[in-house]
């Protein structure tokens, strides 16, 4: 498709989409090509700059935060099980000794997050939101 922008002998500009140049003419030499605004038949194109898509630019560099945060990020997940939504239910079976003690990370709402500290279980929150896991 082809995008033109027009312009009828009223000096009203709109736009048109075709499926070639010679679709177009053809078009256009019927009649079908009309302004939006006055509906004049008598159009043309405009002058247009074609659109040219950007180079592809290099990632820039981390800085220094971002850095550290992925560094954190891969720490914690190369060193801990990620339980997704099971970790408020995981880290208060954990802290009661019902089940076996280990690193996990997942995800809770902020206020089961504060109902863990206030029952002293020792959970901080993590400066990422986790990666989903599919299996």
């Amino acid at each position: 498709m082809i995008r033109y922008a027009l312009r009828c002998d009223q000096g009203h500009d709109f736009d048109g989409w075709f499926r070639s140049s010679e679709a177009f003419e053809t078009t256009r030499a019927a009649g079908h090509v009309a302004c939006t605004q006055c509906g004049s038949a008598k159009v043309e194109k405009s002058l247009m700059a074609p659109a040219v898509p950007a180079a592809k630019q290099a990632e820039p560099a981390q800085n220094p935060v971002e850095a550290a945060l992925q560094a954190l990020r891969q720490q914690v997940e190369a060193n801990s099980d990620y339980v997704g939504l099971k970790f408020v239910d995981e880290a208060r079976a954990m802290h009661e000794g019902r089940a076996p003690s280990r690193a996990i990370h997942g995800e809770a709402r902020p206020d089961e997050a504060r109902k863990l500290i206030e029952e002293g279980v020792p959970v901080a929150p993590l400066p990422f939101i986790p990666r989903q896991k599919t299996s």
